[in-house]
């Protein structure tokens, strides 16, 4: 299980939305697979080491205000490795 916070604020028929909060560096989402596509939407930018299912590590900088989407069945776990607490929403997709 990982050390971010994730506060849902909608859940319906139509979209799940999520703002994920990593206080430290080292803070992670813990392993997980997206079982629907998805949009994440930078609050504040960061950086952040994905380990992917396979254990291969890549280095992801998101930038405030830039969204980007992913899809359904990714597995992976976000580790921050920025030094200041970081923030972004995730839209996942239910239709």
């Amino acid at each position: 299980m990982g050390t971010a916070q994730g506060t849902t604020h909608t859940d319906d028929d139509r979209v799940r939305v999520t703002t994920w909060t990593f206080a430290a560096d080292g803070d992670s989402t813990g392993r997980h697979v997206h079982e629907l596509d998805y949009v994440v939407v930078p609050v504040t930018g960061g950086t952040f080491t994905v380990v992917e299912a396979d254990g291969s590590t890549r280095t992801l900088t998101q930038e405030a205000g830039r969204p980007y989407a992913g899809t359904a069945g990714t597995e992976h776990d976000v580790v921050s490795a920025s030094p200041e607490p970081v923030t972004f929403v995730e839209i996942e997709l239910k239709r």
